[in-house]
């Protein structure tokens, strides 16, 4: 994950907010993840308001000690589809 490169959700992830942070499911490819994390949430959904991750991250609240736990957490779901560089 580049920082400073612009992310955001592909068209086809709908988010689920709950009590222990969201549900996430790709319609495309069907595949569903869990976050563990209320914060990684508002990470999300501040992925296409902010012109950079960094953005969205300092956006979220996330202190940057967490920024490792949470640039793992969403290298996942760049894998998984569920994110990606914005064109």
């Amino acid at each position: 994950m580049d920082l400073d490169a612009p992310y955001c959700l592909d068209p086809q992830v709908s988010l689920r907010p709950e009590d222990f942070g969201a549900l996430v499911y790709h319609f495309g490819n069907r595949k569903l993840s869990f976050l563990k994390h209320p914060a990684l949430l508002r990470v999300l959904e501040n992925l296409d308001e902010e012109e950079t991750l960094r953005g969205a991250l300092e956006a979220a609240g996330v202190d940057e000690k967490r920024w490792p736990a949470f640039l793992k957490a969403l290298e996942t779901l760049e894998e998984s589809e569920m994110v990606h560089v914005r064109a």
